[in-house]
């Protein structure tokens, strides 16, 4: 039989057979389908509305002077922007809380958003850095904060799990005291600068930024997509999970350091977005009622949060615009509280 015929759940031909998921992939088209919409929206609504129709007409190239101008140079780099940085961010999340058995290990709790905007915003004060430079601060103060993190947190057996999270939460601590010391030796243009885009937002966000998500998300998801299957085996236990054939510590090492670039170049393209990295993963299980992580869902999931909230920003308290950051600090805070709760019910902390 040389067609290929799908029985079930398992899909088969004459060389190989594969599982077939139903459920992810109509969580997943449901997430891409309710992205376009919101994307759309987004590109369509501000202070310049421009109708949907308009809209689809412009992306095709037949748009207006003035709705060109409009889209492709102020909002589309602005929505590719936010969408990246969540993909990033919600990716980052799923591998951190995989590999520590944790649904607290994420960038922006366990310091490493911290550590990558301590590094940017040195560049911006003290070398009056943009663009690249930033986002190579960035990527420096992460990993050097995750270097911390993971040095005081190993132990004989390797790294372990609960100190993770309680050593990353206070060098998370440490490095934002070192960006508030940066913040006082600074003139007050540098400090207005650097606190617009410490407060996480898509505002005045160029091609370049752009272009540094994108290539990210082109070098490190195809990383993080062949690091799931040992990440999936860590979950059930460091026992099992080398019984199985996974070298336990280098997983960790190598997921870290993925995670911890998918976070900082996120941080460098947006600023520190609280919270996006902590619900994406938790949301794509729930979704998806998978038993272990689900990186694209996640990632989409991260994406659909970014764009939401950057809408919400601009349209709930309108004319006033709240940036993303702030926008999803105030609904992710709530949900921090609740999982406080719940972890200590459970006794895991």
């Amino acid at each position: 039989m040389s067609v290929a015929a799908i029985q079930g759940r398992v899909w088969r031909t004459p060389r190989f057979s594969l599982r077939v998921d139903e459920r992810l992939i109509g969580v997943n088209l449901l997430l891409l389908t309710v992205l376009a919409g919101a994307s759309l929206w987004s590109i369509s609504a501000g202070d310049f509305p421009i109708a949907l129709g308009d809209v689809l007409k412009t992306l095709l190239g037949r748009g207006e002077g003035a709705n060109n101008f409009i889209i492709f140079n102020v909002r589309l780099p602005r929505l590719l922007t936010g969408i990246g940085t969540g993909i990033a961010l919600g990716i980052a999340g799923a591998m951190f809380q995989s590999l520590a058995r944790n649904p607290l290990a994420s960038p922006d709790i366990i310091g490493f958003d911290s550590g990558a905007a301590l590094g940017a915003v040195a560049l911006v004060i003290l070398l009056g850095a943009s663009g690249t430079l930033v986002a190579l601060g960035a990527v420096a103060g992460g990993l050097a904060t995750a270097l911390v993190v993971f040095a005081l947190s190993w132990r004989a057996g390797g790294v372990m799990p609960l100190r993770l999270v309680l050593i990353g939460i206070g060098v998370g601590f440490f490095a934002y005291a070192g960006v508030e010391f940066l913040m006082t030796r600074s003139d007050i243009f540098e400090a207005a600068a650097a606190q617009a885009w410490l407060t996480g937002s898509l505002n005045a966000r160029l091609w370049s930024h752009v272009w540094i998500i994108g290539a990210t998300l082109v070098v490190l998801v195809p990383v993080a997509l062949l690091l799931q299957p040992a990440l999936d085996r860590i979950e059930l236990g460091d026992d099992l999970a080398a019984a199985l054939g996974v070298r336990v510590n280098a997983a960790r090492l190598a997921a870290g350091f993925v995670g911890v670039l998918l976070a900082a170049l996120s941080v460098a393209s947006a600023g520190p977005l609280p919270f996006v990295a902590l619900v994406s993963a938790p949301i794509a299980r729930r979704m998806t009622r998978a038993p272990s992580i689900v990186l694209v869902t996640s990632g989409l999931v991260g994406a659909l949060v970014v764009t939401a909230g950057d809408l919400g920003g601009r349209l709930v308290f309108a004319p006033i615009q709240l940036p993303v950051g702030v926008f999803t600090a105030v609904f992710g805070a709530p949900y921090l509280l609740w999982l406080l709760a719940t972890q200590i019910r459970k006794g895991a902390m």
